[in-house]
């Protein structure tokens, strides 16, 4: 089967090419690094210089914008939203139709709840559950 391409014309009226992800058939912006371990649902769009991590995982509608970063076996909810630049942290968690601002961190194991806003530029900290979840804190 050989590679298909989508093609968008961005904000800018710059034309953008996408091609579908070996792992769930999601859209992946050509100049995007997205590792074969991650599953990116057919719904889903990685844009242009964007980063997602072995093993993370985006749902149904999730979007990544330009220049974000999803780290390994992160988690991005159905309809969530990760802003221009923002990094979400190992084993973090993005809830569903949760918005993670441009610029903004989500720490590692942090777990950001359905419909939640975090602030342009913010850093979202992982509670004493979030890390006891994953056997990091006492």
């Amino acid at each position: 089967m050989g590679i298909s391409y989508v093609e968008f014309e961005d904000d800018a009226g710059i034309l953008r090419r996408y091609r579908k992800h070996v792992n769930g058939r999601g859209l992946v912006a050509t100049t995007a690094k997205v590792d074969a371990t991650a599953f990116v649902d057919p719904t889903a769009y990685v844009d242009p210089g964007a980063e997602v991590q072995r093993g993370a995982t985006l749902a149904h509608g999730a979007w990544v914008e330009q220049g974000a970063i999803v780290a390994e076996n992160a988690t991005i909810g159905v309809n969530a939203h990760i802003g221009r630049g923002a990094v979400v942290g190992r084993f973090a968690v993005v809830g569903p139709y949760a918005a993670v601002g441009a610029g903004a961190r989500v720490q590692n194991a942090a777990r950001v709840p359905r419909e939640e806003n975090v602030a342009e530029g913010a850093e979202y900290r992982a509670s004493g559950d979030d890390l006891r979840r994953l056997g990091l804190a006492a």
